[in-house]
């Protein structure tokens, strides 16, 4: 099998058959998939008595199949839900996996994530949107699926996902256990998804201050980090001891950490509802209180043989004018900053009789989905907010681009562009398509690539790379194979247009024939490192075994082996054995 048939093909007709091998097992899956439906519609009965049965028709089927496809029956429901949901709920879905345009993890994903949807207008809405995306969603792992997954869902069916706001309500904070010892205290608690992103930033903006030779670890550096910001300390001491230390020259109140958060306008205008909503709540709500306690009051004061006189109705307390939650962004700030991308047209649903409201999408570092009441709160805590910058059809006249420029190409990528690549853009390297000075620093010509990738592209042979001016990147393999990226905000922002101004023709810079000189070195080779991470395994599997050898000792000998450990006193003499009477045996 391994042999016959690819014996003598180059590296294209390899990755061709490899590529036709993954659709042809996605169409073998959709298969297995509606003959699991099929068999799911015969066997599977609902009646009063059956179902009150612990083994009823849904697990006697699961079994029978299971016993088909050698697994358990546990994993052989779960085929038969993914199959029901195919055929019954997602059948635009389904016809994709049948053509085999989608592999049977995305239809896992798919399926699971939209289980909530309840609504048949709803998740006839989302069968579409989901349809029209699903393609581009294969190279992302399973945190990024989720999270795009999640951001259509939220759009349309926001209790379809889960509900933001009980984990807001649940926050929590304690400091402190009965079990600590005296010199440490335990923190825990939840806090919200703004605030852990300041938070780590501010840890590893201290972190950056410290020279590479500090002696302690990186663990016990966070813990410092966090004390010092406990501290209201914004640089934290390097403990390495030399005079000439630059980490020294920390400068006290440079601190200027910023959180990006991209929001779309109907995002923006739906926490605005939310806010104006809870205000006139709280207000109807004092109001409420304040009318009762009055009433009350005019009651006690009145004797009880005098009429009570009715009270005039009271005018309804008109709620104050909403505040305005844009907040000029100050020069140093720790709150998170709301920016928006173009101004998004409205989709119309493809059934205009539902009338379904698009509450938009908000991202944090890190493309994880940011719930609208976590937004509000973030808003409500002074968070700036401030209009994504558009650039023109100029180019700057610099290598590297302006903060400006990085946040348009970051917040319309979102993602690294090499193909099947996730890293988000705020861990990636801005490159330049074309060489600079022979391609301009201009978004048309920049986008995201983590820092391996950028060196491939860079040094590598026979990988070529074509940007469209609306981000998409057009990749050629050095097998000659293409692929194509698509800017990761058109998962979350659909109706933004990243289209920028198209350039002129550029040049391609001439061979360099020292480029294979200039690429970075490893520190150890890929071998040497896979042998120190054995050594490192083999070395702690012998610990583990010595620890339990002790442990199947004697009282007196663990108590003789760990005065030996810790207090460098000679072994003991190994014991003699008593044979009694009788002569040692020799």
């Amino acid at each position: 099998m391994f042999d016959s048939g690819l014996a003598g093909l180059d590296e294209p007709a390899l990755l061709a058959a490899i590529e036709r091998a993954a659709c042809e097992e996605s169409r073998a899956g959709a298969r297995k998939s509606a003959a699991i439906a099929a068999l799911v519609h015969e066997s599977v009965t609902f009646d009063d008595v059956r179902d009150q049965w612990v083994w009823d028709s849904w697990i006697e089927t699961a079994c029978e199949l299971g016993a088909v496809l050698n697994t358990s029956h546990r994993r052989a429901s779960a085929l038969m839900r993914i199959a029901v949901a195919l055929r019954d709920r997602l059948p635009k879905v389904a016809a994709l996996f049948a053509a085999g345009r989608l592999s049977t993890r995305l239809i896992g994903q798919v399926t699971w994530r939209t289980r909530l949807v309840q609504d048949p207008q709803l998740l006839a809405l989302l069968d579409t949107a989901i349809a029209d995306k699903a393609t581009r969603w294969e190279p992302l792992s399973d945190d990024k699926l989720t999270a795009a997954l999640d951001a259509v869902i939220e759009r349309y069916d926001p209790d379809a996902v889960i509900r933001a706001r009980e984990h807001v309500s649940g926050l929590d904070f304690r400091v402190g256990a009965s079990d600590d010892p005296d010199a440490l205290v335990t923190v825990w608690g939840k806090i919200l998804g703004c605030d852990a992103a300041v938070l780590a930033a501010r840890i590893a903006e201290l972190l950056k201050g410290l020279c590479d030779n500090d002696p302690r670890s990186v663990c016990v550096r966070r813990s410092h980090a966090v004390g010092a910001i406990v501290r209201g300390q914004d640089h934290l001491r390097c403990r390495c001891g030399s005079p000439d230390c630059t980490a020294a020259a920390v400068v006290p109140g440079s601190s200027n950490v910023v959180i990006s958060v991209l929001a779309d306008p109907a995002a923006l205008d739906a926490v605005r509802q939310l806010i104006a909503d809870q205000d006139r709540d709280q207000q109807d709500k004092l109001a409420d209180k304040q009318a009762k306690a009055k009433e009350q009051g005019k009651a006690e004061s009145q004797p009880q043989t005098e009429p009570i006189p009715q009270p005039e109705a009271e005018a309804e307390a008109e709620p104050e004018p909403e505040a305005e939650v844009e907040v000029e962004p100050e020069a140093e700030t720790e709150t998170a900053i709301e920016s928006e991308p173009a101004p998004v047209k409205p989709v119309a649903p493809s059934n205009p009789a539902a009338c379904v409201r698009d509450s938009g999408v908000a991202l944090l570092p890190g493309v994880k989905i940011l719930p609208l009441v976590a937004l509000a709160e973030a808003i409500r805590s002074g968070a700036a907010t401030k209009t994504l910058w558009l650039p023109g059809p100029d180019p700057e006249p610099h290598y590297r681009p302006s903060a400006k420029l990085a946040a348009f190409v970051r917040a319309r990528d979102l993602f690294c562009r090499y193909p099947g690549c996730d890293v988000p853009a705020e861990h990636c390297d801005l490159d330049h398509v074309v060489p600079y000075p022979y391609g301009p620093t201009h978004p048309s010509n920049l986008n995201c690539k983590r820092r391996t990738h950028h060196l491939g592209k860079t040094f590598a042979e026979g990988w070529q790379e074509q940007q469209l001016p609306d981000g998409t990147v057009l990749w050629t393999t050095p097998a000659g194979q293409r692929c194509t990226t698509v800017p990761g905000s058109w998962l979350f922002f659909p109706g933004w247009d990243t289209t920028t101004a198209e350039l002129p023709p550029m040049a391609q810079p001439p061979p360099d024939p020292d480029r294979l000189a200039k690429m970075p070195k490893r520190r150890r080779t890929r071998a040497a490192d896979q042998a120190a991470r054995i050594k490192v395994e083999r070395e702690h599997n012998a610990t583990q075994r010595a620890l339990e050898t002790e442990r199947a000792k004697t009282p007196e000998q663990a108590r003789r082996a760990e005065q030996v450990r810790y207090a460098g006193l000679p072994p003991p003499a190994s014991p003699q054995p008593d044979y009694g009477n009788d002569p040692p045996p020799f």
